[in-house]
């Protein structure tokens, strides 16, 4: 019985094409992230300080969050 070969080499630009869009993807994630983390500092400092107490933060917590 003879052994067929099924797989074949891909073609030109291929994987230098979903090298780039994985990069497009990773710099999306990464804004998406840090828009997270602004959105996020920008509610908390509008807390008062007895507010932020109540949930355990303090203002000098607030530059932490993002990071």
């Amino acid at each position: 019985m003879a052994a067929v070969e099924t797989t074949r080499p891909a073609p030109l630009g291929a994987i230098t094409t979903f090298r780039a869009i994985n990069a497009l993807s990773s710099v999306a994630s990464m804004f998406a992230a840090w828009n997270d983390a602004r959105v996020t500092r920008k509610a908390l400092s509008k807390l008062s300080d007895r507010e932020l107490d109540d949930i355990g933060l303090c203002r000098g917590d607030l530059e932490l969050i993002g990071r």
